[in-house]
């Protein structure tokens, strides 16, 4: 059929894939840092960013003639940077893409406001956070009342770029998965809630037509078709093909578990944030707060100089830690919700106290907490057959030797790439392929999967759940009653 682009706009670059439209095959890419840094507007507000700065480091990273006989294009973008314009168009503010203190602060009062975390969990599916678009309204409104009265219309990222370039027309739009997440639009009905823009900001404004996942945004005077775009999560499920009985765990400093499923889980406890995917079905996700920071502050303890050299350090040891169990709630902790809680080092024996078995504790304490994250899919009926593994550290012997038999399940770790700007290039696929009438909306193009190591647990399975055990006994001792599916 020809070829189609993705670009990924992140919160710190762009890169632009060129792809095959009908293996996926990567035929060419462009890459461009963000021309500026976020910056820290003071007094503890969202960090403020120049959306032109996205627009600019588009432009360098398509230089060299990237998109010549390109047929369509697809958008995915950083979640949760909110983009005020007014009645014009114009922006408002310099976007906000930040999270912290203060707007924790506002996150509290909007739970506080609709009468608590179930009213939200209910309402549109997830409780405020303080990176949401919808906190970051009532920040809005509460620290800047002048461009809060201007603020007409509300775009995401991703939406403000397809609008760009597609020339600003009169039309707006999003998708469902880059609506799901901001806290006024909701995955189970499939509808936005005005009445929370109108309860954070204090009047209503215009809100993005939400577009089905293979339909197009519009088409460019050059003839180039735009995709509807998605949120950089729902674009790299995308990318990596994954499906029904597919999870995905992502070890950043924090962790992140989600999983496909036919349908939105409302979450009374708030620790499901049931958002929707990019192809029609929904992508409930659990967060941990803490990831590979446990791995980097038990590096630090230990003297070691980095990641590597604890896992080197890690597999002397066995599974089990020798009696050591780390509770590595450093940060305080999502899930379980202990948001004031300190991390805890269980099991100290006289034999047990070697930095070998420290080690272990650390990458067991890591994987046992994301594997608490699943059980809380898993414990609403999500079926997991197959985990993805992303994030450096997943690349770590010491994660590889003990995730399959923690989580209990075959576990796939994906070669490196972008594959959110990979899932943009599909959906583009997708849509062009809709449009002339060669492809059902309701089935995406079968791209290639992802080239990766495929991981079993085997013989150890019998000894990661007994790790599991003693893990969940410490835990359960130390917080009794704070983790209950």
């Amino acid at each position: 059929m020809g070829i189609v682009a993705g670009l990924d706009s992140s919160p710190d670059f762009t890169r632009i894939v060129v792809c095959d439209t009908d293996t996926g095959a990567v035929l060419r890419q462009g890459y461009a840092p963000h021309p500026v840094e976020a910056r820290d507007g003071g007094g503890g507000r969202p960090s403020d960013v120049d959306p032109q700065a996205w627009l600019l480091s588009l432009g360098e990273a398509a230089g060299g003639g990237l998109l010549e006989g390109v047929q369509a294009i697809g958008v995915s973008a950083q979640q949760n940077a909110l983009v005020p314009l007014d009645a014009q168009g114009n922006t408002v503010r310099p976007a906000l893409v930040g999270g912290d203190k203060r707007a924790q602060v506002a996150a509290a009062d909007l739970v506080d406001a609709l009468g608590g975390r179930e009213a939200w969990a209910q309402a549109v599916g997830c409780v405020p956070q303080a990176a949401q678009p919808v906190t970051k309204l009532r920040w809005l409104a509460k620290n800047e009342p002048e461009n809060a009265l201007r603020t007409a219309v509300l775009l995401q990222a991703h939406d403000w770029l397809v609008w760009q370039l597609l020339g600003r027309p009169v039309r707006r739009t999003t998708d469902r998965g880059g609506a799901s997440g901001t806290g006024y639009w909701s995955a189970a009905t499939g509808a936005y809630r005005p009445d929370l823009v109108e309860l954070a900001l204090g009047h209503q404004t215009m809100l993005p037509e939400v577009i089905g996942p293979a339909d197009a945004a519009g088409t460019t005077p050059e003839g180039l078709l735009i995709s509807a775009g998605t949120g950089e999560t729902m674009a790299a499920a995308f990318g990596l093909g994954i499906g029904l009985g597919d999870a995905v765990v992502s070890l950043g400093a924090s962790g992140s578990v989600m999983a496909v499923h036919p349908e939105a889980l409302a979450d009374h406890s708030g620790m499901i944030t049931s958002l929707a995917d990019a192809t029609g079905m929904h992508l409930p996700v659990v967060t941990t707060l803490n990831a590979v920071r446990a791995l980097r502050g038990t590096a630090e303890l230990l003297g070691l100089p980095d990641l590597e050299s604890l896992s080197e350090l890690a597999m002397k040891s066995t599974p089990g830690a020798h009696g050591l169990v780390l509770l590595p709630y450093l940060e305080g902790e999502r899930t379980p919700n202990l948001p004031h809680t300190a991390g805890t080092l269980a099991g100290l024996r006289r034999e047990s106290m070697k930095p070998e078995h420290l080690a272990r504790a650390a990458f067991e304490g890591m994987l046992c907490g994301l594997a608490d994250a699943l059980d809380v899919l898993r414990g609403r009926g999500v079926e997991v057959r197959r985990i993805f593994l992303l994030g450096p550290a997943a690349e770590l012997s010491a994660v590889q030797a003990a995730a399959p038999s923690l989580f209990g399940t075959q576990v796939v770790v994906p070669q490196p790439a972008d594959y959110a700007a990979i899932g943009a290039a599909r959906q583009a696929a997708w849509a062009l392929g809709v449009s002339q009438g060669g492809r059902d909306p309701r089935t995406p193009p079968a791209w290639q999967g992802a080239a990766a190591q495929v991981l079993e647990p085997g013989d150890e399975l019998a000894v990661g759940q007994a790790v599991r055990q003693q893990f969940t006994a410490v835990r359960e001792q130390t917080h009794p009653g704070a983790f209950h599916l």
